[in-house]
This record gives C-alpha cells, structure tokens and sequence, in this order.
C-alpha cells in the first residue's frame, strides 16, 4: 500500500515537475541567446517590420484620400476596406499560395516558400487595418478642420498632409496595431512560407512545430519574446494615447 501511494505520487508530480524544467530550459534559452531562438526571432521581426512598412505605404495614403475624397461607390468601398480588418489568415494564405505557385500566375518569380511570399500574405492583412484606422483619424479631423482649410485655400488632396501630420499619434496607434496582427500571424505565413528551417520559419509557426515535436523549452522561449512583444506595443500604443497617465499616474488619477 505504501508503495502504491509513493507511485501515485511520483504520477500527479511528473507533470508539473516536465513543466517547471520546461520553463527553466526556456529562461536559460533566452538568457544564453540561442542562436535558432535568436534566428528565428530576427526573421519574425524582420518579415514583419517590412510588411509593416509596405503595408503603411499603401494603406494611409488609401485611408486618407477616403477620408477627404467623394466619388460614387466610396461607401461601399470603406464597407469593404472595414470588412477586410477580419479577413481570415488561411484564405490569405490559400489565395496567395495559388497566385505564386508554379500552376499560378505568378509562378515564374519563383516567391513561394520564400520571406517575400510571407510579406506579401501580412502586407495584405494588414493594410486594411492601417487603411481603416486612417480614415476614421483623418475623417474626424477633416470635419474638425474642413472649414478652416477651405478658407485658406486648401484643396481636399493638398489638406492631406496637415491632416495626416496633425493626426501623427493616433496614426502611429494604427501603425502599432498592424504590427501586433502581423507578428502574432500563423495561418499565412505557415502556408506560404512552409515553415522551412533556416529559411521561413518564424516565431508562430516555430511554436506549433516545436510543441507537436514536444520540444515545450523553445516553444515557450519564442511565446515568452511574444508576450513580451505584446505588452511593448500595447504599452506603446497607452504612452502615445495618454503619455500624462502613464508617466505621472498621480496627475492622471487627479483629473
């Protein structure tokens, strides 16, 4: 009987005593810099920060002549550009794995499996998230402003740029808020890029290989660096918002 017991409670502390060892590989990962968890977190930051890039280049110059512009089926386009912020990832991933397979159009740039294919599947997820936020920023300001603009002679399209500059902050939020949808990206990126070891193999799908191998200390080392990737941006995103609050708590609380 009293082995039994020893045995039993050998069973219930195994599995905390696996996830105690896992998170302490985990911390020594990050600590020691390991060269596949730092490799693989460049290459998620790189792929994502480019598509980011791409992506602003595109979509607040679309929000922003929206915002300001009239033309017959406008409505229906800022409908469609809102409903596109919740476009699945693995339709995105389906449709530009067809466009840059061998059998696609785009086949002869040879792009599938490659950084290139997973940018181009983030830059088409996010560029409706930066181009819906900077209308409604630059919408809100052009009603604000539209008078005063007019009556120094401001065109809509040369108002664009005092819209855009005076709406900075609120833009950067956009910004901000497109960069946490690509780098947290799995469905996508796993499809077009084949998750290729030393090649296209980024933090979320690096995640779901490991823990599917059962290799728990890389997994949570890369889920670590994501989390800490989330609560940076989000906290970036408050310090823009409401930079009184967050650096003097005290004087928000105050008013």
């Amino acid at each position: 009987m009293e082995l039994a017991g020893q045995r039993h409670d050998f069973i219930e502390e195994t599995p905390m005593t696996e996830f105690s060892a896992a998170f302490s590989a985990a911390f020594s990962l990050l600590i020691s810099l390991d060269p596949d968890l730092a490799e693989i977190v460049m290459l998620s930051l790189s792929v994502s920060l480019v598509a980011v890039l791409t992506a602003i280049v595109i979509g607040m110059p679309l929000g922003a002549t929206l915002a300001v512009i009239s033309f017959p089926g406008r409505r229906a386009v800022v409908v469609g550009l809102s409903s596109l912020m919740g476009l699945p990832p693995v339709v995105v991933g389906l449709i530009v794995y067809m466009l840059l397979s061998r059998s696609g159009p785009l086949g002869v740039l040879n792009l599938l499996f490659t950084p290139t294919a997973m940018i181009i599947a983030q830059v088409i997820l996010v560029v409706p998230i930066i181009a819906s936020l900077t209308r409604q920023v630059v919408e809100e300001l052009w009603t604000e402003y539209e008078e005063q603009l007019r009556s120094l002679g401001a065109t809509p399209r040369q108002a664009l740029p005092t819209l855009l500059w005076d709406g900075r902050f609120s833009l950067v939020t956009a910004v901000l808020a497109g960069f946490g949808r690509a780098i947290a990206e799995v469905g996508a990126v796993m499809i077009v890029g084949g998750n290729i070891d030393h090649a296209t193999r980024v933090m979320t799908t690096a995640i779901a290989l490991e823990v599917s191998k059962g290799d728990l200390a890389l997994a949570l080392g890369l889920g670590i660096v994501l989390i800490l990737l989330s609560i940076g941006v989000n906290a970036l995103v408050q310090l823009i918002q409401k930079p009184d609050q967050v650096l003097n708590p005290a004087k928000g609380s105050a008013q």
